[in-house]
């Protein structure tokens, strides 16, 4: 790691950052001559950090701050290493890190270490999963009283309206995208197909597969992170909140995943369209857990506006073959490459929890050997069917007191998770319209 900045001598600071459990990026700035301390012995700081609300304020009766009181852990690097930040304007360096306590054992509520340890539970059948992400976002002009779309650079003008799959939408803000692939470059971020979507000024950008689902949850996550930067360097905002505009579509984080077994095959295909018993079986584990888990793929108050019926979002707890109306498709194509889409999260969500809840469930519905209803056909929005929380607040209380989520994360961490989205639930009554969606904006 030190490697990087004696190769980069441009850059004087750099930033070390953990995600909390909002996803949020939480750290410090640090000379780049002071780095080498860093890497070898790790920084410090409090446990509570990794809890806090989508404003960055303590969580209210957490046992992470007065009660023990507000000890320290220690964050030592992922295995990432250092990437560049190319949104900014100084020559500067970002280094993930994730929490430990001093004992050594890993921190159980950072989301990171929630996924290390969904995946070591892979690992011990000897499977490991592949995974890829779909990220759709907004780009907005947020500098008047209302929002609206950025004026094109290209043109000068403003197209309000929804474009699908617009190669002159894409063409309005090439510059934008030029750069921010060069950026995700920068950055080795796998960016791949970018597509205008059905939203106000919505894209969607394709990360590539990674058989390190760690890494493919770190690339969301950074990849936010840039997009964000790179749009206000741009003079317009990015964002990833589940639904900007009332009329138009909300933006979704739809997650792509197969099993590989010790020799490198993958478990979900049985050389023909439907798939193997693996894969039904998986299927049946992230049906199983789709209600309780709606607080991971939903996690804020806007995010429900997104789940209604008809708006591009699975609103039904159901599983079909080459169908986006339902919460979990199978795409077709090469059977070497079965899959499961997971399609009800969220934009705004957080990635290593989100990718954890899936591969967690999946991996439930495999151990159990369960079988999940048949597949549906047709639009998934006209059938009588399981629906999806509608209601932050029940949510919240079903994540609560569900049995199949402590199968999946830490006891310690669904108590931090539950205590910081009641918290955040009490404060955002307080707040007008307005005020909810200028603080979602730039955050989620």
């Amino acid at each position: 790691m030190q490697n990087f900045l004696r190769k980069h001598p441009q850059i004087h600071s750099i930033r070390v950052a953990a995600a909390d459990l909002n996803g949020q990026p939480r750290g410090k700035r640090i000379p780049a001559r002071f780095a080498d301390k860093v890497v070898s012995d790790g920084t410090r700081f409090p446990l509570s950090v990794m809890n806090l609300d989508i404003w960055g304020e303590d969580i209210d009766d957490s046992p992470l701050v007065f009660e023990s009181g507000d000890r320290d852990g220690v964050l030592r690097p992922t295995e990432r290493g250092f990437v560049p930040m190319p949104w900014l304007s100084s020559p500067s360096a970002l280094l993930p890190i994730w929490m430990y306590r001093d004992d050594g054992r890993p921190f159980e509520g950072d989301p990171r270490h929630a996924l290390a340890a969904v995946l070591n539970r892979y690992k011990a059948r000897g499977l490991k999963p592949v995974v890829a992400v779909e990220l759709e976002f907004f780009l907005i002009d947020d500098s008047g009283k209302s929002l609206q779309v950025p004026v094109s650079p290209r043109s000068g003008k403003r197209r309000k309206a929804a474009e699908i799959m617009s190669i002159r939408a894409l063409d309005a803000f090439d510059t934008f995208f030029g750069d921010l692939y060069d950026a995700c470059e920068e950055m080795d971020i796998p960016a791949d197909t970018a597509i205008s979507e059905a939203g106000l000024g919505q894209f969607e950008i394709n990360l590539m597969h990674q058989s390190d689902a760690l890494r493919a949850a770190d690339d969301a996550w950074l990849f936010k992170m840039l997009l964000k930067g790179m749009a206000r360097r741009h003079g317009f905002a990015a964002s990833f909140m589940a639904k900007p505009y009332e009329d138009y579509s909300g933006s979704g984080l739809h997650m792509h995943f197969s099993i590989l077994d010790d020799e490198g095959n993958n478990v979900f295909d049985d050389g023909g369209p439907q798939g193997t018993d693996t894969l039904r079986h998986a299927v049946a584990g992230c049906l199983d857990a789709m209600h309780d888990s709606a607080l991971v793929f939903a996690p804020h108050g806007n995010s429900y506006d997104r789940l209604v019926p008809g708006n591009h979002a699975p609103t039904s707890i159901c599983w079909a073959y080459e169908n986006r109306t339902a919460a979990l498709r199978i795409p077709s194509g090469n059977p070497a490459a079965r899959r499961i889409e997971h399609r009800v999260a969220g934009g705004d969500v957080n990635p290593y929890l989100m990718v954890a809840a899936v591969l967690g469930a999946a991996l439930n519905g495999i151990e159990d050997g369960a079988e999940p209803p048949a597949p549906i056909t047709g639009s998934a929005y006209e059938l009588d069917l399981p629906q999806m929380p509608i209601d932050w607040g029940k949510a919240i209380d079903i994540f609560a007191d569900s049995k199949i989520m402590p199968r999946i994360f830490d006891p310690g961490l669904i108590r931090n998770f539950v205590l910081t989205k009641r918290q955040e639930l009490h404060y955002m009554a307080e707040l007008s319209p307005a005020e909810q969606v200028d603080i979602y904006l730039d955050t989620v």
